[in-house]
């Protein structure tokens, strides 16, 4: 990143190593970071809090009032679905409802 770069970083927090993080702000090599989600969450890697050149958000980054409504309606169609022994529709493995251990599990329920 060029020097006059901003690191952000709202997706996985084991993305950024922190420590190089800490050591490429001090240097300058970078302009600055905003972090909403952090490697060993909740703690941070040493120095980071101190580095006047970077943001930290307490891990808010889907504390919007549109975006919880979202997310809980999605968990409940999901459950709905698997109570209905349907599978749900954003399920992350699909590939699990064609196991053997869950069509015994379905049957056995």
């Amino acid at each position: 990143m060029k020097p006059t770069a901003y690191l952000i970083n709202t997706s996985r927090g084991p993305i950024i190593d922190e420590k190089a993080l800490v050591k490429a702000l001090q240097e300058k090599r970078i302009a600055g970071a905003g972090l909403d989600v952090y490697e060993n969450e909740p703690g941070l890697a040493p120095g980071l809090m101190e580095c006047k050149n970077v943001a930290l958000l307490p891990h808010l980054g889907s504390a919007s009032r549109e975006t919880r409504d979202k997310m809980a309606t999605i968990a409940s169609t999901n459950a709905l679905s698997l109570l209905k022994k349907k599978e749900a529709p954003n399920t992350v493995n699909p590939e699990v409802y064609h196991t053997d251990a869950y069509r015994r599990r379905i049957r056995a329920s």
